[in-house]
């Protein structure tokens, strides 16, 4: 029964992400003209490309029919079977919402396409999270942040250009429409980095208190969290002691605190941030898939030896 909530909160977020990226979609961008970057932004271009006769609901889900595939042989099943759900969610979305009539529109063009990739962020960001994706660049994003170190963010910036680049192929598409592509393809790239990487950093945190015995033995217990214990020397009183170190993401900081409290009210406690933290818990280090080969090779020959 335990299991059996934990995937449907797991589910009910990732329902909340996809409602927010369709309206984004659907509400701010389609119906102002703008079309930004991705396998979304791809296929509105096709909708504003065929005079509205493709429904974007249509080509989004042919093109992630065969992304999809890539999702399931690169990133795992779990990956895919999230991914499914998205995908069909999405589908059903972008066909349902436009017949709500949605639409938000400024005396600004500008607030509309800012908005838009805002909104679009948060979605994808919260269906990253929780290891779905909505298809399109989101599969491309994932599989290089897989094995190098390079920002969702930065994979989303690159491909977007020549998405959005390509709407000048429209006809009666200016040079406008392209700007306020890349309008809403800068702030998503920004936002969907604040979402993701907001969540995985990470804070150091020293304990200092006499019941470091207790405190270590709960947070390994309650947190499964790996806690060094330090020698030190209090220099007023010259007694022997241990400092506990402790890391752990800043959406636990909450639960170390919380712990230290019950136990030892008193006990002096210093949190730092740490900007990247690599092991067993945390993100492997990634050196890309060539240099790892390359590693493996000398060892490869000593054997053959």
């Amino acid at each position: 029964m335990k299991n059996f909530f934990s995937v449907l909160k797991e589910y009910a977020i990732l329902t909340f992400g996809t409602v927010i990226y369709v309206l984004a979609w659907t509400t701010f961008l389609i119906p102002n003209g703008i079309a930004s970057g991705g396998g979304t932004g791809l296929c509105t271009i096709v909708y504003f490309a065929s005079n509205e006769t493709i429904p974007v609901s249509t080509s989004f889900f042919v093109l992630n029919a065969i992304l999809l595939i890539i999702g399931f042989l690169v990133l795992g099943r779990a990956f895919g079977l999230k991914t499914i759900y998205v995908i069909l969610l999405s589908t059903v979305l972008f066909d349902v919402f436009p017949r709500l009539n949605w639409v938000i529109s400024f005396d600004e063009k500008f607030l509309e396409a800012v908005v838009g990739g805002i909104l679009e962020a948060i979605g994808i960001g919260i269906v990253l999270l929780k290891g779905g994706s909505t298809g399109g660049t989101d599969i491309a994003a994932m599989i290089v942040n897989k094995y190098w170190p390079v920002s969702p963010g930065k994979v989303y910036l690159y491909s977007d250009i020549f998405i959005i680049a390509s709407i000048l192929l429209i006809p009666g598409k200016t040079v406008e429409d392209m700007i306020y592509g890349y309008i809403v393809m800068i702030t998503f790239s920004f936002m969907v980095d604040f979402v993701l990487l907001g969540q995985k950093s990470s804070v150091q945190v020293l304990i200092f208190s006499s019941k470091y015995k207790e405190i270590a033995d709960k947070i390994l217990k309650d947190m499964n969290r790996g806690v060094t214990a330090l020698k030190s020397v209090g220099w007023y009183s010259k007694a022997d002691s241990n400092v506990l170190l402790v890391v752990v993401r800043r959406n636990q900081l909450h639960d170390v605190v919380s712990i230290i409290k019950s136990i030892d009210h008193s006990a002096f406690v210093s949190v730092s941030s740490a900007s990247g933290v690599y092991g067993e818990g945390f993100d492997e280090m990634k050196t890309g898939p060539a240099l790892k080969k390359k590693s493996l090779k000398p060892a490869e020959e000593k054997r053959g030896e």
